[in-house]
């Protein structure tokens, strides 16, 4: 629980816009306490909305979780704080997806996988002890990140980062056999938002729900998971 509330607690990274802005809506409509981080600057987010309709039940960060700086600041901010659940959400792609993997520049491959493995993995790992020892940590994958699954290739950038997010969570879960805590890899499935695009087969308004009940129905299933927004599992 939080420390400033007797509803469950989730601190949600990345939830300007998009999925991460959605999913805060749904776990504040269940009644949960959100805290959401937005990058910084002064323009008002989506996520800055939502505060007006659920009055002290929505608390807004500043993290830009490539900055290690800003991470190290939050830490502090929260300090004395405690979460049910810690979610980080992140993804980006380069400017052209269809490229394959040897003409992606080293600047692109560098930020992607800066963006999409290795800061939220930082963030995890930085701010799991504001978790619940019985609580849950989970990071946005994608059904992309399965390498069991691509037997059509196609957005290998992509791919190969949300892949490693996949094995970083993998190695930070044997680090720690003995933990009580739940561990989820989300894909959420193609969804129209502004990475998914419009040609995506389903709305936020359908799948982030589901994407909410399949968090809440794993809590207390200790162990790492790799499922979808039907609580199916993942091949690795």
């Amino acid at each position: 629980m939080s420390s400033t509330s007797s509803r469950n607690s989730i601190l949600l990274i990345g939830a300007s816009r998009g999925l991460g802005h959605a999913m805060a809506g749904e776990f504040l409509k269940r009644g949960w306490q959100v805290t959401g981080t937005v990058r910084g600057g002064t323009t008002r987010t989506p996520l800055h909305e939502l505060a007006d309709p659920y009055p002290g039940q929505l608390d807004i960060e500043v993290l830009d979780i490539c900055e290690p700086d800003q991470l190290a600041a939050l830490k502090q901010r929260l300090s004395g704080r405690m979460f049910d659940t810690l979610f980080v959400n992140a993804g980006t792609t380069n400017r052209d997806p269809a490229q394959s993997i040897g003409a992606v520049s080293t600047e692109e491959f560098m930020h992607i996988m800066n963006t999409n493995a290795l800061s939220p993995m930082r963030v995890v790992e930085g701010l799991q002890q504001y978790v619940s020892p019985t609580g849950m940590i989970g990071a946005m994958s994608s059904g992309q990140g399965s390498i069991g699954n691509n037997q059509q290739g196609g957005r290998e950038l992509y791919r190969g980062s949300k892949a490693a997010l996949n094995m970083f969570m993998r190695s930070f879960a044997a680090r720690q056999p003995d933990s009580a805590r739940t561990l989820v890899l989300m894909a959420p499935g193609w969804v129209r938002t502004g990475l998914g695009g419009p040609d995506a087969p389903f709305s936020m308004e359908e799948n982030v729900p589901r994407v909410v009940d399949v968090l809440l129905s794993r809590q207390g299933t200790r162990g790492l998971h790799y499922v979808d927004y039907l609580d199916r599992t993942v091949p690795w």
